[in-house]
């Protein structure tokens, strides 16, 4: 009989934790859907906006001019380009009840200790996506157009058109990989914070970082050289930052530990 009434007070609360995360969940879906078609309703204007680096390098001189090949090619696109949109208008939204759903199962401390980390990802992944936006973007763009042949001299004329959904794609991955690569210091502080890795273990393994930084770059971005350094710098960077971070959060932990012995 006891055995029974354990299992129905464990049921209970996994029960309420459900319901809580479907409550999480549901919110998170319509903040979403409401940023979904606020971004599809203005999708012109924002894609108008990601073509600035292309317009940027082309120069006053050059027509800027995109094409597409299919009938539903463009409209596929305001699609993507909307949720691309909405997801990160809606990030707020989506950490917010990230963090409140995990909340009530943390001590007073570790939700103090857990908010400026849920404030700093928002914020170095915007620095990452201005960083492609107004830097790798229009170097980018600047070196793919020296690529083009004038057809003076009896040879052929090579110009660039490029697509709608390439050019999304092109920009998104770019953003997405500079955003997710601005997050290394917030991951390995954490990791720092859980005793997983040492300031000194990160710093004898710079060489494998410089190796991994390049190779990661060429994974993520596309296929040349601007783009691929443009990521590789910043992340070598972070490396260092990221050093820095764990060694304040042993410091602070090494103070508590003396605070605690005496």
């Amino acid at each position: 009989m006891s055995s029974d009434n354990e299992i129905e007070d464990s049921r209970a609360p996994l029960i309420e934790h459900l319901i809580e995360l479907r409550s999480r969940l549901l919110k998170s879906v319509i903040a979403i859907a409401i940023a979904f078609v606020v971004c599809f309703y203005f999708s012109n204007d924002i894609f108008n906006f990601l073509i600035r680096p292309y317009s940027e390098a082309a120069g006053e001189s050059m027509e800027v001019k995109l094409i597409y090949t299919a009938p539903q090619e463009w409209f596929f696109t305001q699609m993507k380009l909307a949720l691309f949109g909405a997801l990160f208008i809606a990030f707020p939204v989506l950490a917010s009840q990230i963090y409140m759903f995990m909340a009530p199962g943390l001590y007073k401390h570790e939700r103090s200790a857990f908010i400026p980390y849920l404030v700093a990802t928002p914020i170095l992944f915007v620095i990452g996506a201005a960083l492609v936006f107004f830097l790798v973007m229009p170097m980018a763009m600047s070196f793919f157009l020296a690529m083009q042949q004038m057809g003076i001299d009896e040879q052929a004329s090579i110009e660039m058109l490029p697509r709608v959904s390439e050019y999304l794609s092109f920009v998104m991955v770019l953003i997405f990989a500079f955003g997710l690569v601005f997050q290394l210091p917030v991951v390995l502080t954490l990791m720092g914070r859980a005793g997983l890795v040492t300031s000194e273990s990160l710093k004898g393994k710079r060489k494998y970082a410089v190796v991994g930084a390049f190779a990661a770059a060429a994974i993520l971005t596309p296929p040349d050289p601007i783009s691929q350094i443009g990521l590789a710098l910043p992340t070598l960077l972070l490396y260092e930052v990221s050093i820095y971070c764990v060694r304040l959060v042993e410091k602070k932990r090494e103070e508590k530990e003396k605070e605690e012995e005496e």
